[in-house]
């Protein structure tokens, strides 16, 4: 590459310190004190030492209660310490005065699970909540009454009172300094009555409730009392609740750059009555009393009837690394954990009054883990960050972000690279994201970084790279690991294993960017590597590389691993230590220290010993797995019935179709169990391949499962579906008309173009054995 052109292509920024010095809040100091966690200006404490809380959102009530463990487990396992949840007050007291908290709404008995499973909880109790439920979690003899709902009404806060009071009951005991539930939202999306989430943090307060966090949301311009709680923050990079067919809007793009404005005034905005996130209200600022905090990154996006977004994983794993490269002090994720509405309609609706119409009983949310409990290929993505915040959060939490001298013009340029620095003013990480959906990017030829870093600066690699298209990388810079430093390199810091005294840092490769080091001079590497002058080395970008580091009387023990193995990489803290282990299936670890998981055939796991420096096969208790994927016969015994293009409309959206509508012109398919079940509650899923408009499952007559087509293969627990042998199981599918007002991703939309006519069609249906194992101690 000419030198001229290696010039222009330098990329460079300057390190800038925090703007103001660190302060501490009343807040979790003076105020709510909790043994083990602590907020600062700058960053959040935990157990003495700087973190970055991982919180990814579940919801208890929509769940078995069966299945808790295992989705919890799994969130654990892909590096979630905070697990967050809605209290939905209509799931619980759905008649005045009947308030439920037995088998799935048993939240003391989730919060204690939490504990069991050594993870914090934050509790969301509303009263409002939203989360695309039925009067936005009022039960409807809330919603009728005659108050000023969500405001200091005296009538309106004694109905809150009470219902405080319950839950307070419920948790007594279960909160205070000691506690798991280290956080408590007051409503949701209110933005412009502070004085009543002031009010509302007196009602909990007074009826037994306390957490050293408690937060409310931010977005949207939102008026919030910063003296009484954290503000919060979200981050989607697509919504259901815009325009059918909308372009993308600028609120949804912004996610795809590092910026350090943390509102997102298009969340919600539907609830407001703006139908283009460019038409709500102007951005807040961050606040000076606490660091930049979120709990609704895009962990995937629910699906409305007139729009029905499907983002890929790496949709959303650039919006998490533009959050931290952007000095995110708390990752926080809507959905993790997908689920599955109770019956009775409590969905959110245009039947009140709501834009939109929601599935009845989908909410799956394209969730790292969706509804049935399998990972999506986000969980992957997001596994490996949540890695590196685990194993170098301490250090990362208190550098400030730095955005590079040159940043990009706006939303619509796709030429300037998107990165960002976060250092201390000697170390510190490169945060690149080059992704971003709907408008496709280039690869970016030519990138060389200058940083101004320590005495003399660094700029590296030694020759500029091309940036593939994909690519979301931490590199690090100047990092020192027990005595040996790191200058640079061009691939991710995993995660460190073994002792402080001697450790071993793992780095993952980049896909289609060769693994280079940098070393200061004098510091001698062993293993497989190229020099390539300067102190830098290059890795092959195929293969696991084990190296070792050595400058003076300090080692460093070195793993890269190949670009192709990042997604099957689990990191595991475990109370026998951090493991690193190869799997593509779900796995997790025991309160035994032992491995577990689930596989839909045969098992292959692989765990890293770093004395003997090679991955070695993990015994399990997996019998030799019968095929765990098999095709059932589907056989259609009704035609579809001609469709209207429209079954009405609120505010310009379409309406779903009615129960009748779905009798009266949906294809009807029948088939059979002829495979085994899994004995009790374990893990079986129906897949099904199909496209058209809407689709559902019958058991005996019984609508236990819908769906709205995006082209997305759609799952179901078989056990908690209620399907069992001998059962009369039917599937309806309702053509999809060419005029439908619905907006659908890409690929599903090409193939609503070449349809001859309403697309209507059942591609396949299998049934997934998972067949649980255990490992078997040595």
């Amino acid at each position: 590459m000419p030198p001229e052109q290696t010039t222009l292509e330098l990329l460079k920024a300057t390190h800038r310190p925090p703007e103001r010095a660190l302060r501490l809040p009343p807040m979790s100091n003076t105020e709510d004190q909790h043994s083990r966690w602590r907020v600062t200006s700058h960053y959040i404490e935990v157990d003495g030492r700087p973190a970055v809380p991982v919180s990814g959102e579940i919801h208890f009530s929509r769940l078995p209660r069966g299945r808790w463990e295992d989705r919890l487990r799994l969130m654990k396992a892909g590096g979630i310490t905070v697990v967050a949840c809605y209290v939905f007050w209509i799931h619980h007291e759905r008649t005045e005065g009947e308030a439920r908290f037995d088998g799935n709404l048993d939240v003391a008995a989730f919060v204690r699970l939490c504990a069991a499973l050594e993870l914090d909880v934050v509790l969301r109790i509303g009263p409002w909540c939203h989360g695309e439920v039925r009067n936005g979690g009022f039960p409807d003899w809330v919603q009728a009454a005659a108050v000023d709902h969500r405001t200091n009404d005296p009538a309106y806060l004694a109905m809150v009172e009470r219902w405080f009071n319950r839950l307070g009951r419920e948790l007594r005991g279960l909160t205070g300094p000691e506690s798991n539930v280290i956080g408590i939202q007051l409503e949701n999306e209110l933005y412009d009555q502070p004085d009543h989430i002031t009010e509302l943090k007196k009602l909990a307060r007074a009826a037994g409730l306390s957490a050293p966090i408690w937060t409310a949301t931010a977005w949207g311009g939102a008026a919030i009392p910063e003296e009484e709680v954290l503000p919060v923050f979200g981050g989607y990079g697509d919504g259901f609740w815009v325009d059918a067919h909308a372009p993308w809007d600028p609120t949804f793009r912004e996610h795809y750059f590092f910026s350090h404005q943390w509102d997102d005034p298009g969340i919600g905005a539907d609830l407001r009555g703006h139908f283009t996130g460019s038409e709500a209200e102007p951005p807040r600022s961050p606040s000076a009393l606490y660091p930049p905090a979120t709990c609704e990154l895009t962990g995937g996006m629910a699906t409305a009837y007139q729009r029905r977004p499907w983002p890929t994983g790496k949709d959303v794993a650039a919006v998490a690394n533009n959050k931290i490269g952007s000095g995110s002090g708390w990752q926080g994720y809507y959905m993790f954990t997908g689920g599955t509405n109770p019956p009775g309609g409590l969905q959110e609706s245009q039947a009140t009054g709501y834009p939109n119409d929601l599935p009845v009983f989908d909410y799956d949310f394209h969730a790292p883990i969706g509804a049935s409990g399998r990972p999506a290929p986000s969980f992957a993505v997001l596994r490996t960050q949540h890695a590196f915040l685990a194993a170098f959060g301490d250090r990362l939490a208190p550098m400030p972000s730095t955005l590079p001298d040159q940043v990009p013009a706006g939303v619509e340029d796709s030429e300037t690279l998107r990165w960002a620095l976060r250092s201390d003013g000697e170390a510190g990480f490169v945060f690149i994201t080059w992704h971003q959906p709907h408008v496709p990017l280039p690869d970016h030829a030519g990138a060389q970084f200058s940083l101004s870093l320590g005495e003399e600066g660094v700029t590296f690699p030694q020759q500029p790279v091309s940036i593939p298209v994909g690519t979301i990388a931490a590199w690090p810079v100047n990092l020192d690991i027990a005595g040996v430093r790191l200058c640079w390199a061009t691939a991710s810091p995993l995660t460190l294993l073994g002792p402080e005294s001697a450790p071993t840092l793992v780095l993952s490769a980049e896909a289609g960017i060769e693994p280079q080091l940098c070393f200061p001079e004098g510091t001698v590497l062993e293993g497989p590597a190229t020099a390539l002058g300067g102190n830098a080395y290059a890795t092959d970008p195929t293969t696991p590389a084990t190296l070792t580091a050595r400058s003076s009387d300090s080692e460093l023990k070195i793993l890269v691993l190949p670009a192709e193995l990042a997604d099957q990489a689990w990191v595991l803290d475990t109370r026998g230590g951090r493991q690193l282990v190869l799997s593509a299936d779900p796995l997790w670890a025991g309160g035994d220290g032992l491995l577990a998981g689930r596989s839909p055939g045969s098992t292959s796991v692989r765990r890293y010993a770093t004395e003997s420096r090679r991955f070695e096969e993990v015994r399990t208790s997996a019998a030799e797995a019968e095929t765990g994927r098999r095709s059932l016969t589907a056989e259609r015994i009704r035609a579809g019935a001609p469709v209207p293009g429209s079954f009405g409309s609120l505010a310009g959206r379409a309406a779903a179709p009615a129960d009748s509508d779905m009798e009266e012109c949906a294809e009807i398919y029948r088939f059979e169990l002829t495979a085994p079940f899994p004995a009790g509650e374990g893990h079986a899923e129906l897949e099904i391949a199909w496209a058209g408009d809407v689709a559902r499952l019958l058991v005996d007559g019984t609508v236990v499962a819908d769906r709205f087509w995006d082209g997305s293969p759609w799952v179901i627990e078989t056990h908690d579906a209620g399907i069992r042998h001998g059962a009369e199981i039917l599937l309806q599918i309702l053509p999809l008309p060419k005029d439908a007002k619905v907006g659908v991703p890409q690929a599903a939309q090409q193939r609503r173009n070449d349809a001859d006519g309403d697309l209507a069609a059942l591609d396949s249906v299998e049934l997934i054995h998972w067949t649980a194992w255990q490992e078997v101690p040595a």
